[in-house]
């Protein structure tokens, strides 16, 4: 159940490709990564300078992730959802196991030069990680976060890190910074997806005193796996590729940046916290994974944002069917499908989910005659079913994301559009049909 197993299930399902041609990890690695965007995940075999090979893609469509968990790809987000009651009504603790694989080696001296991180967009300010799982404890009352942050490579053994307003993992921090004390950490690297669901939970279903890891534990089937550090007082992952032993320092800033963000824009380089690497472990002969930036993060947030929403906006108003975090919003545009029972419910809709999801610029409803993966369909509902001088819902002044640059100082206004036709439904928005046939009973030359 590592991240090995993962390429051998996508692999015999076709969904693997590797690139033998050797790689430069400056920029040309992620060049074929994003022409690349959107079809079969790949391992790069050979990238110049390094012993080990890098991974990216898993994320780049849900038929890839749907292979890794034997799970059809349009019920992805229902397994989320059920992981995610789960963590509420039966959570499955994690387990620490001995010898653990992500332990084979270490690297008393850490080295952060001897590991393959690519510089991934041209502007970029350095070497990124995108996607490791990072575990902290609370401070005060020893409950285990688990989170993504972006961290770039600074030096042999420091990162840069981003800890955005709002996030747990700043709120520990801002507590031990407050006592004088680093904040200890494990940065786990090469995990099973599981793991990064976990870490990608909306704190709306996570709250702070509640552990992730048992979403992990659901979608394993069995107890999430740690280990022991040898330098810090946090776990680290069993059986992840790498496991960097590090701490977040206390009243230290340093320049990160730029990197380009889920936003779709350049985050711009200014003087952010620093993490000191105390040890690197490392599996047996590791594969070094990367988020490639864009279609990947919507889809590997994407699922676990959908899943939490569906319930937890399903739950405030009757008739949703389901949701999509759609990719040309960038991580901030949500389309809802429903059937509102009631006229006006769908703007009870829109507004629970930007109280849900604070992130979300804007927030569109359609009803379930309309494909919410198909832009061209959630289109033709707006420009049909929704009448803008009563159906367009302006929120000014809300806390929102600030990787957005239309955010500035964490607050910015809303937009919500109700596209979805009165009740009852009246006639003239009967949708043209056609019979439906199967054609593979027709013979063509």
């Amino acid at each position: 159940m590592d991240l090995k197993d993962c390429l051998v299930k996508m692999e015999q399902a076709g969904r693997l490709t590797h690139v033998k041609t050797q790689v430069d990890a400056v920029h040309e690695l992620a060049g074929v990564a994003a022409a690349m965007e959107g079809g079969k995940a790949l391992v790069f075999d050979r990238v110049r300078g390094y012993d080990y090979p890098v991974t990216t893609g898993m994320w780049w469509n849900r038929e890839n992730v749907a292979a890794i968990f034997d799970t059809p790809a349009p019920e992805l987000s229902a397994l989320f959802a059920k992981a995610i009651t789960a963590l509420h009504q039966a959570p499955v603790a994690p387990v620490l196991v001995e010898d653990a694989p992500a332990q084979y080696e270490f690297m008393e001296r850490p080295d952060l030069g001897r590991i393959p991180v690519p510089t991934h967009a041209l502007e970029d300010g350095g070497p990124y990680f995108s996607n490791c799982v990072i575990i902290a404890r609370d401070p005060d009352t020893g409950v285990r976060n688990t989170s993504v942050h972006r961290l770039m490579v600074s030096g042999p053994d420091r990162l840069g890190i981003l800890m955005d307003v709002g996030r747990h993992l700043r709120d520990y921090y801002e507590r031990c910074e407050a006592r004088g004390l680093p904040l200890e950490i494990t940065i786990n690297n090469g995990v099973h997806p599981a793991y990064f669901v976990a870490a990608t939970t909306p704190s709306s279903a996570a709250p702070i005193d509640v552990d992730e890891l048992a979403v992990a534990s659901y979608l394993l089937g069995e107890p999430a796996r740690l280990c022991r550090s040898r330098t810090v007082a946090v776990e680290g992952i069993a059986d992840a590729q790498m496991i960097l032993e590090a701490e977040i320092l206390p009243f230290v800033r340093e320049p990160e940046g730029p990197f380009g963000e889920v936003s779709g824009y350049y985050a711009t380089r200014e003087d952010r916290w620093v993490v000191r690497v105390k040890a690197i472990s490392l599996n047996r002969e590791p594969v070094i994974h990367m988020l490639h930036p864009g279609i990947e993060v919507l889809n590997g947030q994407g699922l676990g944002i959908e899943a939490n929403l569906l319930q937890s906006i399903g739950k405030k108003v009757k008739g949703l069917k389901n949701v999509y975090l759609s990719h040309g919003g960038n991580h901030y545009h949500m389309v809802l499908q429903m059937d509102p029972p009631y006229n006006g419910m769908a703007k009870n809709a829109i507004m629970a989910a930007f109280v849900e999801f604070s992130d979300l610029q804007m927030v569109t409803v359609v009803n379930s005659d309309v494909d919410i993966y198909d832009p061209s369909d959630v289109e033709f509902a707006m420009a049909t079913r929704m009448d803008p001088a009563q159906d367009v819902v302006i929120i000014p002044g809300v806390f929102a994301h600030e990787l957005n640059p239309v955010v500035k100082g964490n607050v910015s206004a809303k937009i919500g559009f109700d596209c979805t036709y009165p009740v009852p439904k009246p006639s003239c928005y009967n949708r043209i049909a056609f019979q439906k046939i199967n054609m593979a009973d027709y013979e063509l030359g």
